[in-house]
């Protein structure tokens, strides 16, 4: 006799930080001055039999490997949740509290030590409040919101790389040299993937949606705010018509080389702050509630998880490229650094080959997948391109499935091989891209052998 086994829980706890706390994203640091809108973990759990999977989305930047690892032994204490069974992901909003140094932004240490209980505690809350349930994949295009922010430029114009000071073909973010755009580098990922919840009273549980947006950032300097991916969370719980308890979870995909500005048209969106993440956040949510009819709902999914750390190498500068940054270093006020002096960039970039000479040659990339009924869930530790993520998907065994970046580690961004040589901002050799040219394809591959693996189980 078939029996029912699947069950789900969802919660969120309030995670923002106070006032004064040290906000990165930026070159430089940045302090909290005023609350927005408020910032969450949201946890969804998902159990078949003794079976249990935890996917947690946070509303921050980025969260280092270490940090998470910590985490996860922690929520296998309380909850019994095996680390390797357990997704942490940050959504990836540049106005948020800081747990890594990135460039001359610090770790703000109180709230690093503060958020691990946190990021627990939605995960213990979910696991008491699994239910029996039912789950359904749908998928919606919404191209409209993902532009390719690298660009060709056309000839006369110049971009160099701080690094190697040699010219590139390829300009990120061409701010004031619009009119000498010749055309984007490469195409964006269009599909907002989603997973909803429900019990067997037909009640909402949670929905896990994910879109290749990297974040909006239409705020000051000092803003606290989830960006699109808190607008998302709170307008499909409204256009569902769910209860309070419902979570609604937007997490970030291959989103590494795609923004949402439009340089060759900016006046097609508003430039008020928070009115382009309240439009596109509005907007995400409404093409999801309009999908949910195609949505094929399945009683009693397995649930199954696969877990590894794969070695990958590092590009790390020469010693005469070191010695040259020290004597660089030596040099440079970074106590009143300004992004806006003239070879602020090449001494930004000195002080990140010092710092990355002391990298290992190799190190553990973070490589998890989940599979939940018929669909599938690629996790990857750093930040990906579109392309990467339009492979996966087309090269999946599952009937739906997406990639969450930014999980379970950050290892900066992992550019293919070929826009590496290409150059631009995601390429440029520092603590935020630092992997080997060749790693976005060793970690595919790795992918993709643990999709057809699971597949076959």
């Amino acid at each position: 006799m078939h029996t029912q086994s699947f069950q789900a829980g969802a919660a969120k706890v309030d995670i923002t930080p106070p006032l004064g706390t040290l906000i990165n994203g930026d070159f430089v640091t940045h302090y909290a001055r005023y609350v927005h809108d408020r910032l969450y973990v949201r946890a969804l759990v998902l159990q078949h039999g003794a079976a249990v999977v935890a996917i947690v989305v946070v509303d921050i930047c980025v969260m280092d490997k270490a940090f998470l690892d910590a985490v996860k032994a922690e929520i296998h204490a309380q909850a019994g949740i095996d680390p390797t069974h357990t997704l942490i992901s940050s959504t990836h909003t540049h106005a948020s509290g800081s747990v890594v140094n990135l460039h001359l932004a610090a770790a703000d240490l109180p709230y690093r030590q503060t958020l691990p209980g946190l990021i627990t505690g939605a995960v213990v809350q979910a696991k008491i409040k699994v239910r029996p349930a039912k789950l359904g994949f749908g998928a919606v295009d919404v191209p409209e919101h993902v532009l390719c922010r690298r660009y060709f430029m056309k000839d006369g114009f110049v971009s160099r790389n701080p690094v190697t000071g040699q010219a590139e073909p390829v300009k990120t973010n061409p701010f004031g040299s619009e009119h000498l755009i010749d055309r984007p580098v490469a195409r964006m990922d269009p599909q907002v993937s989603f997973l909803a919840v429900r019990g067997l009273d037909d009640q909402w549980i949670s929905l896990l949606a994910n879109y290749s947006l990297h974040y909006v950032g239409d705020w000051e300097n000092g803003t606290i705010t989830a960006d699109y991916f808190g607008v998302f969370s709170e307008e499909i719980r409204r256009k569902l018509g769910a209860a309070d308890d419902f979570v609604g979870i937007l997490s970030n995909g291959t989103s590494g080389d795609a923004n949402i500005w439009d340089f060759r048209h900016p006046e097609r969106y508003p430039k008020g702050h928070f009115e382009k993440s309240r439009l596109i956040g509005g907007q995400l949510a409404q093409k999801v509630y309009e999908a949910m009819g195609d949505i094929t709902w399945q009683t009693n999914p397995s649930v199954m998880a696969c877990y590894l750390d794969l070695p990958v190498g590092t590009r790390k500068p020469s010693p005469a490229e070191v010695s040259a940054a020290e004597t660089l270093v030596a040099g440079s006020d970074y106590e009143n650094f300004s992004v806006a002096h003239g070879d602020a960039l090449q001494k930004l970039y000195a002080r990140e080959q010092v710092l990355l000479d002391t990298y290992p040659h190799t190190v553990p990339f973070p490589v998890q997948v989940l599979s939940i009924g018929n669909g599938m869930i690629g996790a990857l530790g750093g930040e990906f391109f579109a392309e990467t993520g339009l492979w996966l998907r087309e090269n999946s065994p599952a009937g739906h499935y997406f990639t969450i970046t930014l999980a379970n580690g950050f290892a900066g961004y992992v550019p293919p091989a070929h826009e590496i040589a290409r150059g631009g901002y995601e390429t440029w050799r520092c603590r935020t891209s630092f992997l080997a040219q060749h790693a976005e394809e060793e970690i595919r591959m790795k992918v993709v052998e643990v999709l057809r693996n699971l597949a076959s189980c």
